[in-house]
């Protein structure tokens, strides 16, 4: 074990937990106000190939991260309007999503398997803080995504806890007549909220295939949406510690490229199953925990809510 593999670690550690809680978060936020989307795998897949077919077309990085938010918000909004305007069941209008964001990004990105990335966005120069011992490399050397996800963590905690729009958000998913009751539109703030979940799942959708793996491929996303929705659960339905979550399971996935350079020798199979393998242990976890205590999560998660029936 050596100093510069330790280093990697890390540094592949933040590199996977960013990626993690751009989608992570965004599903807390459509949670919060009451709406489970168990769509995040193809949101996010609809976001990795969005992003790479506009990059290979127009050359910049920027619009097709652009391009990448807007097809995971309209993928979102159609569960959306399934469930917020349809009053659909929100577990089974979730699951269509995710087979509808899986195989329409297989098809609208056959074309471009095996194609080398059109643009990248390569690591930010952040001048001598780079060069700081240890925290250089980890937390100054990385991909302009990984700063994206605090900005957004941040922006989201403040939001969500410290505005009067963060809090009509909160109480449309804790007790939805009541914010209606108090002259919100529950719809607008749920279709909101969803819109921002599915912009953030394709952030880090593209985040694959503009930075980790600048290339499409078909299954690219590798079940990382299932690991977002549960890192939810994980943090309890706050950024601060979904964040944490996010870096606990990003040292999980980082440890299938990095453990070799321990010179350990592992089955990659195993290690393949380690994140999955984590998160039903977590969610068993909480499950026998939360037994005997209320629960954290929002009381109007995955309820309808139709005005006429105040």
């Amino acid at each position: 074990m050596t100093e510069a593999s330790v280093i990697g670690l890390l540094e592949a550690t933040v590199s996977f937990g960013a990626l993690l809680y751009l989608a992570a978060l965004g599903e807390m936020i459509a949670e919060k106000a009451g709406i489970l989307n168990l769509g995040v795998e193809g949101m996010m897949a609809m976001g990795a190939v969005t992003g790479f077919v506009v990059a290979l077309h127009t050359g910049n990085p920027w619009v097709a991260l652009a391009g990448a938010v807007a097809a995971g918000a309209a993928v979102a909004l159609l569960h959306g309007l399934f469930t917020v305007v349809m009053g659909a069941d929100q577990v089974v209008s979730g699951l269509s999503l995710t087979i509808l964001g899986i195989g329409l990004a297989a098809y609208l990105g056959k074309g471009s398997v095996g194609r080398p990335a059109g643009a990248e966005l390569s690591s930010v120069d952040w001048g001598p803080l780079s060069d700081i011992p240890w925290f250089g490399p980890v937390l100054f050397q990385q991909s302009p995504f990984v700063y994206l996800a605090v900005v957004a963590g941040v922006v989201a905690w403040f939001v969500l806890g410290r505005t009067r729009l963060g809090l009509a958000l909160r109480a449309a998913g804790e007790s939805a007549s009541t914010a209606d009751a108090a002259g919100h539109s529950v719809a607008g703030l749920r279709l909101g909220a969803v819109a921002m979940g599915g912009a953030l799942a394709g952030a880090a959708g593209a985040y694959l295939t503009l930075s980790l793996t600048p290339q499409w491929a078909e299954g690219i996303v590798a079940g990382r949406g299932w690991i977002a929705v549960a890192l939810v659960i994980f943090g309890a339905w706050r950024p601060g510690r979904v964040a944490l979550g996010s870096l606990l399971f990003g040292m999980t996935l980082a440890l299938k490229t990095r453990l070799q350079t321990f010179g350990v020798d592992f089955s990659p199979i195993l290690l393949s199953m380690l994140p999955y393998l984590l998160t039903v242990g977590v969610l068993v976890a909480i499950s026998i925990r939360a037994r005997n205590r209320p629960s954290p999560a929002p009381a109007a998660l995955g309820i309808a809510y139709r005005r006429e029936e105040r």
